[in-house]
């Protein structure tokens, strides 16, 4: 299983929707699974998702790999990582 935690006005995409609760979403791992497809998977569009993206509390990028267990932080467009140069992405060139 992949867990997804969603901050901000992602975790509309959550499946109880509520701002005020856990917004947590638990997926099966599919071989070949990126945090791209994942973010697909849930159905959130591209163009609300944040730079600050997160697999098992590191700085990550849309094309990393994702494994069975792993957790991953997503961030909207409109919550920014201060200081967020200090951090090289995981699964970065």
């Amino acid at each position: 299983m992949i867990e997804v935690r969603l901050y901000g006005r992602l975790r509309r995409f959550a499946p109880k929707g509520d701002p005020a609760g856990r917004s947590i979403i638990a997926l099966p791992h599919r071989e070949g699974d990126t945090v791209q497809a994942v973010v697909e998977r849930i159905g959130i569009p591209e163009g609300e998702l944040g730079s600050n993206l997160f697999v098992s509390g590191r700085y990550a990028v849309l094309e990393m790999p994702v494994e069975d267990g792993d957790r991953i932080g997503l961030f909207p467009n409109d919550m920014s990582l201060l200081y967020k140069w200090y951090f090289e992405p995981k699964g970065s060139k």
